[in-house]
């Protein structure tokens, strides 16, 4: 057995797991916030318990110091930071450069700071973590798994957009996609449930969250993807716009707004905050719209319209659909989404059942009705195992 430190280091936090692989079992996890304040805090999780640490942590290398002491502390996950058999990071955007997982090295840091303009709020933060890993680990190898990595497989037909092929080539814009392990390890699963060959399989995975994105996967590959350059093309998200006319950017510059006011609006103040006036969170836009809330409802009907669109888009490019799968903390626990926007889908071969659909929360089912040409299913995800999975094949396999 080895034991597999995940670490997915983020601009003021930093969440962590251990996996003990190949038996894929989950040893505890952490999440450490407010990194780089006084009032840092570290919540770790255990079979036997929880564990709460508030220290003062003015940079990520006190973070990670206190991730170790939470990890070894007695009663926590590890006896010693020597159990730590390799470490695995989650790396936001590998660009062009990487369509698969690797182990860290001088190349691939400088992969990651090539990028940085491409995920500015993001690689340099990956970045970090992994330059304290290896000075606090230094016995440990260390393994890149990549949010972009999975869609590198789309077709210029998929990626490329409407542009003078010289912003492509001289600014490197295209499509990228982003949320890729988690489609890639909910694909993997669905197959798994579905008794099918990964490496036949045809998807089309809605990972529904605060962020959310829809991807269509053909033989086991990432063939289309919602989002964009950015995280925030496609669907319509908790705050994020999703979608629209690229002329409403010049429209508002024109208005007065900034460029700072304009991402703002796009990114922080967009999405179904914005259209519900309510909140970013589905719960309670729901129970708003529920009350006779007429703006939630528009909201809630924007946001399934705008998934169902997706949905049918990629049927007409996939030669056939095995199973759609609904993941993500809205896919995987929102029951009236679900119905919203898969009982609308009889035209395209999606048949809900509304009993079974009642029945599957928090867990992997199926959702359609007998009969249903293209199965409906609830896959719960898991980027940590899947980041695990891929750093014990790298390192040991």
């Amino acid at each position: 057995m080895k034991s597999i430190l995940i670490i997915n280091c983020g601009s003021s936090s930093l969440k962590y797991e251990v996996y003990e692989m190949p038996d894929r079992r989950s040893l505890g996890k952490g999440l450490i916030e407010r990194i780089g304040g006084s009032d840092g805090h570290l919540t770790q999780k255990t079979p036997e318990g929880k564990t709460e640490y508030d220290e003062n942590l003015p940079d990520h290398k006190a973070a990670m110091g206190l991730m170790l002491k939470a990890l070894t502390a007695p009663g926590g996950i590890l006896k010693s930071v020597e159990d730590i058999a390799a470490v695995g990071h989650r790396v936001v955007h590998g660009g062009e450069d990487y369509s698969a997982s690797v182990i860290i090295d001088g190349k691939v840091i400088k992969a990651i700071e090539d990028n940085t303009e491409l995920a500015p709020l993001h690689n340099p933060a990956n970045l970090t973590g992994i330059r304290e890993a290896q000075t606090l680990l230094p016995h440990c190898p260390q393994a890149a798994v990549w949010d972009t990595a999975f869609h590198q497989t789309l077709s210029p037909a998929a990626y490329l957009y409407g542009l003078d092929r010289r912003l492509y080539e001289e600014y490197r814009i295209r499509r990228y996609g982003f949320h890729g392990t988690s489609h890639r390890y909910v694909c993997g699963e669905a197959a798994r449930i579905l008794n099918l060959p990964p490496q036949e399989a045809n998807f089309i995975s809605c990972h529904l969250g605060n962020g959310a994105s829809i991807t269509a996967v053909a033989a086991g590959k990432s063939v289309d993807t919602s989002m964009g350059f950015t995280p925030l093309e496609g669907l319509v998200m908790g705050t994020r716009s999703g979608d629209l006319d690229p002329a409403i950017l010049l429209y508002l510059l024109d208005k007065g707004l900034s460029k700072t006011e304009i991402n703002n609006e796009l990114n922080k103040k967009g999405g179904m905050l914005g259209l519900s006036g309510v909140s970013n969170d589905m719960r309670d836009i729901g129970r708003a719209a529920a009350e006779g809330n007429r703006r939630a409802e528009e909201a809630l009907e924007v946001y399934a319209h705008r998934i169902r669109k997706y949905i049918g888009g990629y049927t007409a490019n996939l030669d056939r659909v095995d199973a759609v799968i609904f993941t993500g903390g809205i896919g995987e626990n929102d029951i009236p989404m679900r119905e919203r926007i898969a009982g609308r889908l009889k035209s395209i071969g999606i048949v809900l059942d509304p009993a079974r659909n009642k029945e599957v929360r928090s867990g992997p089912g199926i959702i359609s009705a007998q009969g249903s040409p293209i199965t409906l299913l609830v896959v719960p995800t898991n980027e940590e195992l899947q980041i695990a999975l891929d750093t014990y094949e790298i390192v040991f396999g």
